[in-house]
């Protein structure tokens, strides 16, 4: 019997006006991403549907899995749109389910077929009772769901579906920029930026030699992960040792990230502008650690007008720990490389800091020059979720 994957948009039919906008983008994210693949995908308003190569199921749905705008997505079998075709291949179906309790849900577009929907779902659920043993119907919470469409010319009879990504496709929003750490709070950030539709540009701050080339293969693979879920990341990698080592040079220890930070928000804004982004995105936590509080995002964020996004600001570490196992980024993050926010971190960083302390450490610092420096010498590596498959921008 042939089969058709079957999925099902979720939040994106309440879309309205730009629903089309919507189902567009995701259908063009579906085909590039299955472009190597034995498929054939077609769409409507509440559907859209893959027709595929058995060899290839299990790899496909590996694919599916990380496109955001799936809600839910199904493996169902196609019948012709006759009552004795129906029964036969519904009772082919459960016999290979394991379950003792089922519930019907029939679903019928098709309105020149014979019967009616309150027909159909007694009629189906008398058929399998008769010809499986010791099964009944729960219609509050069975093993096994199974849902019958009946549609003009064929229909389809699908069991319980595989939970999508759902969010929004990537790409129907602009462009950000993700401030990407080896940490675990960053790469969580950055799923969920682009879970919102928004595209990412990904920007790591380096400080050789004090941090190392195996920090940097941390992040690259950091991204790697990112990038599946998106056709790809550039990855912008900015040379801060010259402006770090100013800093602690200068500043009172105790403000010193602080100040770093400062720099790198400046930094990111003129790397926005750059790549054409709208934003910043971050994996700050309120209150994790210094640079968190509100008082020090506040003074931090005083020297950028952009908007910065933190999409984990009010999630605790375990939640963040979970979501980071969940998309695969977890034991990356916590390998022994430190970044440069971790490498210098003072005995005592100040969580209350003044914003006019903070310009008075600058006014020692010629970071406006070292800044364009550090913009103007950016290495760009465009990353993918392919082995080795990144390679330098031109």
């Amino acid at each position: 019997m042939k089969k058709i994957i079957l999925i099902k948009y979720g939040e994106l039919t309440t879309k309205k006006g730009n629903r089309n906008f919507f189902v567009n983008t995701l259908y063009n994210n579906i085909k590039n991403k299955l472009k190597e693949y034995d498929v054939k995908i077609s769409k409507d308003r509440a559907r859209m549907y893959i027709e595929f190569n058995d060899r290839e199921l299990e790899s496909i749905k590996n694919v599916i899995d990380h496109i955001f705008g799936i809600h839910m997505y199904h493996i169902a079998n196609i019948v012709d749109t006759n009552i004795d075709s129906i029964k036969d291949e519904l009772l082919n179906i459960m016999k290979m389910e394991r379950f003792s309790t089922f519930k019907i849900e029939v679903k019928r577009s098709d309105k020149s077929f014979p019967y009616r929907t309150m027909e159909l779902n007694p009629m189906l659920g008398t058929h399998l009772l008769k010809n499986i043993n010791n099964i009944k119907v729960d219609v509050h919470n069975p093993d096994v769901l199974v849902k019958v469409e009946i549609r003009e010319g064929h229909s389809y009879i699908y069991t319980n579906g595989y939970k999508g990504c759902g969010g929004y496709p990537a790409g129907v929003q602009n462009k950000a920029m993700l401030m990407l750490s080896g940490g675990i709070d960053s790469p969580v950030a950055g799923y969920l930026a682009m879970k919102r539709g928004i595209k990412l540009d990904a920007v790591y701050f380096e400080a050789i030699p004090h941090t190392s080339i195996d920090a940097r293969n941390k992040v690259i693979e950091l991204t790697k992960k990112l990038s599946m879920y998106t056709d790809h990341i550039n990855l912008h990698i900015v040379n801060f040792t010259p402006i770090q080592e100013e800093i602690y040079k200068t500043a009172n220890p105790n403000y010193c990230i602080t100040i770093m930070r400062r720099m790198m928000y400046r930094i990111m804004e003129k790397l926005a502008k750059k790549n054409n982004a709208l934003a910043i995105i971050n994996g700050e936590s309120v209150g994790q650690v210094a640079s968190q509080t509100l008082t020090s995002m506040n003074v931090i964020n005083s020297v950028t007008n952009i908007p910065v996004i933190r999409p984990v600001a009010c999630l605790d570490k375990l939640e963040i720990i979970d979501i980071a196992r969940k998309i695969d980024t977890y034991e990356i993050s916590i390998l022994p490389y430190e970044d440069c926010c971790t490498v210098f971190v003072p005995k005592h960083p100040i969580i209350n800091p003044k914003i006019e302390d903070s310009v008075k450490m600058e006014e020692k610092i010629d970071y406006e020059k070292m800044i364009d420096e550090a913009v103007e010498s950016v290495y760009t590596i465009k990353v993918d979720d392919s082995l080795n498959k990144f390679k330098n921008l031109l």
